[in-house]
């Protein structure tokens, strides 16, 4: 199962990126952040995808402290680049809804490509992390909790304090939470634009424009929620939900978004036929 998911999620999103670069139609704002969302999805299922498969397939169990350390910042780093990608993607429907006839001159290629160096730029806040994690001794039991390394799984390793581990981690996450409560504050002035549309059927497909990232949104935020449920009470919840909720909040969005995407976009649609039908 775990290998149909890796390849079902390379396909779909490597579809899109293609699908995109030959469509001169979909060099546009709205398929550019599609674009960097496609992508981070890939980082993210090949940063775990060379000990995951290891795991089930060969059970290998161990994994270097340095690559342990290499995965944790990929993992983090794309996740926290997703979260970027899914606000600008709530603010270029805004923005599209609100003013449609500005839309062009407010989201320039320019801009767009401002925005994808900043979503970098925003990842290696990741970096000092790393230096924390080094400077920790690691003498209990070096058992993870999951087939990949993420920091909170770490630190609970470690033998000394880890507060400001903790701290920093927690400001970081901070900012995972700013991005959901901005997606919030978009589609509320979203739903205020649309509201102002006098005509119903306008108002339908303008809403329509907006149910894929929406679905995008729900499928990435719900995992994360629910693994740090599950991190957070790990004593009363059992050894089955952590490695459920672990594969379910990696797995399961890099697989889920080419498909609704795909479902719910007639121009990835058709420029995803026009490209078959060329080869």
């Amino acid at each position: 199962p775990c290998c149909l998911m890796y390849l079902l999620t390379m396909l779909g999103n490597g579809t899109i990126l293609l699908t995109v670069k030959a469509n001169q139609r979909l060099h546009q704002p709205m398929y550019y952040f599609l674009s960097m969302l496609a992508t981070t999805n890939l980082g993210l299922t090949l940063s775990t995808l060379p000990t995951v498969l290891r795991v089930f397939w060969f059970g290998t169990r161990e994994i270097s402290f340095p690559v342990c350390l290499t995965q944790m910042f990929c993992i983090h780093a794309f996740t926290f680049m997703e979260s970027s990608v899914l606000l600008a993607m709530a603010f270029d429907r805004y923005v599209a809804i609100w003013s449609p006839l500005r839309y062009s001159s407010i989201l320039t290629s320019a801009r767009v490509a401002k925005i994808g160096l900043g979503m970098v730029c925003r990842s290696l806040t990741l970096l000092p992390l790393l230096c924390l994690l080094t400077r920790l001794p690691f003498c209990r039991s070096h058992v993870l909790s999951h087939s990949y390394c993420l920091h909170q799984d770490m630190i609970r390793l470690a033998c000394t304090d880890s507060t400001l581990n903790s701290l920093y981690g927690l400001t970081l996450v901070l900012f995972v939470i700013l991005d959901s409560v901005l997606i919030a504050f978009s589609y509320a002035m979203i739903i205020k634009a649309v509201l102002g549309i006098t005509s119903r059927e306008e108002q339908t497909k303008a809403l329509n424009t907006c149910v894929s990232h929406f679905c995008a949104v729900l499928i990435f935020y719900v995992p994360m929620v629910g693994l740090s449920i599950i991190h957070r009470y790990r004593k009363n919840a059992a050894p089955f939900s952590h490695v459920l909720m672990a594969n379910v909040y990696l797995f399961v969005p890099p697989v889920l978004n080419p498909i609704i995407y795909s479902m719910r976009n007639k121009p990835i649609c058709k420029g995803l036929l026009r490209l078959l039908c060329q080869r």
